[in-house]
């Protein structure tokens, strides 16, 4: 089992309880005009990020806030790549004016389970982030395409895990509005991440044992019980002896 956990859930949607999720996590993922977000709440969310100690990172998305980010749309790499450069911009601009800067991006919705399991576009997003800034940690479903596109442009890769959402037996995320596509429940969410932590496996919604890689672990903070979820999770995480720490580069020690 390894001790360090990053716990990160998305900020600045306008949708969750941000200022009691925050002191939880250790980074956050913050909407930066897609799905969701505005100059004012990219700028109250990275204040909070701040005063808590927890790293900014951007949450690029399909631009489609009438379905949040959720509805997959005709892309292609080269519109990929023009809209992470597009959305990561004004992100870096809020965190210089608040004297600090990016540390990771993630996409959003339909954006991270397309480049989960398309290549081309998983290449795109991971050549913007690194053409933007090739300091930055590329957040990725945990096995995907994404996660083997940015390590192969030279990224630094976390690989994510979700507290509350269903698994296939490939190893993606069942498909919202699809049966077991969310854990509903505080203990059942507790039971997931205890077997993704300490076994590296999680069961699929067709029971069947999936192994994966957790360097990181999502919750959403769109839900509406994400504050309770957020406090729960970092008290287990803690009694289970994890520290609850951002990814840090090798050659950039925190």
């Amino acid at each position: 089992m390894n001790d360090a956990i990053d716990f990160n859930c998305d900020l600045g949607e306008g949708c969750g309880d941000d200022a009691a999720i925050v002191p939880c996590i250790s980074s956050a993922s913050i909407a930066c005009g897609g799905h969701a977000g505005d100059p004012a709440s990219m700028r109250e969310a990275i204040a909070l990020c701040l005063r808590h100690g927890v790293a900014i990172g951007a949450h690029p998305a399909f631009e489609d806030r009438a379905h949040f980010g959720r509805r997959e749309l005709p892309l292609t790499p080269a519109q990929a790549h023009a809209l992470i450069g597009r959305q990561l911009a004004p992100m870096a601009a809020a965190c210089a004016e608040a004297g600090t800067r990016l540390a990771h991006v993630k996409p959003h919705g339909a954006l991270y389970n397309l480049a989960a399991r398309e290549t081309a576009i998983a290449d795109a997003v991971a050549t913007a982030v690194h053409a933007f800034d090739p300091d930055l940690w590329l957040y990725a479903l945990a096995g995907s395409a994404l996660a083997a596109a940015g390590r192969r442009h030279g990224l630094a890769v976390a690989e994510e895990v979700f507290a509350e959402r269903g698994y296939t037996a490939a190893g993606q995320l069942v498909a919202r509005g699809q049966p077991g596509a969310i854990v509903d429940t505080l203990p059942d969410a507790l039971a997931q991440v205890r077997s993704m932590l300490r076994d590296g496996t999680v069961t699929a919604v067709d029971g069947q044992r999936v192994a994966l890689r957790a360097d990181t672990l999502c919750l959403h903070g769109d839900r509406p019980d994400a504050a309770v979820f957020a406090a729960a999770l970092r008290e287990a995480l803690l009694a289970d002896g994890h520290r609850i720490v951002a990814p840090t580069r090798p050659d950039h020690p925190a």
